[in-house]
This record gives C-alpha cells, sequence and structure tokens, in this order.
C-alpha cells in the first residue's frame, strides 16, 4: 500500500509522520506490526481513517520503539499487487556453457533479449539500485526484492565480491544471471546460504557515492 500517516503516543506526543517527511510511505502490509496488516485492511483508497493500536498489536514493549497504545491517523492513497515469487531457475544447478566468466571466477548470462543502450556500467565504489533475488542451487529462494517489492541501494564495494565482481559487467536496464562460487560469496559463514549461489539481477540505476 502507499499511504500518507502520522503516529502518536497517547500523551499526545507524535513519534512518526510522512506527512512531517514530505513523501508517502510505501510497504507491504504483510511487513508491518500487526495493529497495521489488521487495521487498513478495513480501508479503501482515498479513506483517511484514525487508528487506536493496542501494544500486543503494535511493538510489544521493544527497545527504542514507542511504547503501549498507539493512535495513527491514516489516508490510503494506492493499493499495489504484491508481485508473484519468481519462478526457479532451470539452470540454477550449474552454469550453461554459453553463460561468460569474469576473470575472477563470476560466470553470468544476460537474460535481456537485447543488449541496454546506455553505455556506463558501474565503479566499485559507486553505488547501484537493484531488483533481485537468490538461490541456492538446489533450488531454494533465500531473499528477493522482488517478493518485497522494493529495489535495494548500496554500494558495490560493501556487498559479498561476486556482486562487486558481477555487477560491474552490467548496464542499467539488463538483467543478468549470475553463479557466484561460495569463495565469492559467503565464504561458509554461519547464517548464511551455502555454497555457489545464484542470483537474478536488474540493474535500475548507477549513482556516484556523493549523491
Amino acid at each position: 500500500v502507499k499511504v500518507h500517516y502520522t503516529g502518536w503516543t497517547t500523551d499526545g506526543k507524535m513519534f512518526d509522520s510522512s506527512i512531517t517527511r514530505g513523501r508517502p510511505a510505501e510497504f507491504s502490509l504483510s511487513s508491518v506490526i500487526a495493529g497495521w496488516t489488521d487495521g487498513l485492511q478495513v480501508m479503501t483508497v482515498g479513506d483517511k481513517t484514525r487508528f487506536w493500536i493496542p501494544e500486543r498489536l503494535a511493538y510489544q514493549g521493544k527497545p527504542n520503539s514507542p511504547k503501549g497504545m498507539l493512535v495513527f491517523d491514516v489516508e490510503l492513497l494506492e493499493i499495489t499487487k504484491k508481485s508473484p515469487p519468481p519462478k526457479v531457475p532451470n539452470n540454477v544447478a550449474k552454469p550453461p556453457k554459453r553463460a561468460k566468466k569474469t576473470a575472477k571466477g563470476v560466470y553470468y548470462l544476460r537474460l535481456n533479449a537485447k543488449k541496454s543502450r546506455a553505455r556506463k556500467t558501474p565503479k566499485a565504489d559507486q553505488i547501484v539500485k537493484v531488483h533481485y533475488t537468490g538461490w541456492t542451487t538446489d533450488g531454494n529462494m533465500f531473499d528477493s526484492s522482488v517478493v518485497r517489492d522494493s529495489p535495494s541501494t548500496f554500494g558495490l564495494n560493501q556487498v559479498i565480491e561476486g556482486w562487486t565482481d558481477g555487477i560491474q559487467v552490467m548496464r542499467v536496464g539488463e538483467k543478468m544471471r549470475f553463479w557466484i562460487p561460495q569463495h565469492l560469496a559467503y565464504q561458509g559463514q554461519e547464517g548464511k546460504p551455502f555454497g555457489m549461489l545464484v542470483f537474478d539481477v536488474e540493474l535500475l540505476d548507477i549513482m556516484d557515492a556523493s549523491q
């Protein structure tokens, strides 16, 4: 949903407001506090509603979050349909013979039918905006900005080495599939996906770090 909102504690203290920031908020109803997930489902586009959300449906006493019952004024601006989960690639187990390979060992395959007309490729010290989905080679999807309906923005020198290396072959508008070996991915770190990883990446924008 896309909304404008303001939130107060019951003693009248405003703790958050998209109106004050001057831009609406967009989020999935499954990714917010339970009171928002529940309450906004009674609204239609154009409605302005005041909600009183008890603590058990709000932040439940979490540190650095507003305590107790919360009050929100919400204007529902837009409802968008969540994108379906990306399908597992049929070549997720290993790169096909036609895939190219970077000097460091990342295999890649362009998914667009036509090459991008953009001239520049990102450099390691720049910031990129991407949509992506990641799988293990047995077809288990472990992360996806597409499912979250929210592109990711990050410095190319702040991610796994396989991303830093691979995305530098891309141009804005291109979609690539990368096969990243473990030594260029999470290197067996506890709690991280193991082994070779496969990513579908769409490069949306390139920015300088100063922007």
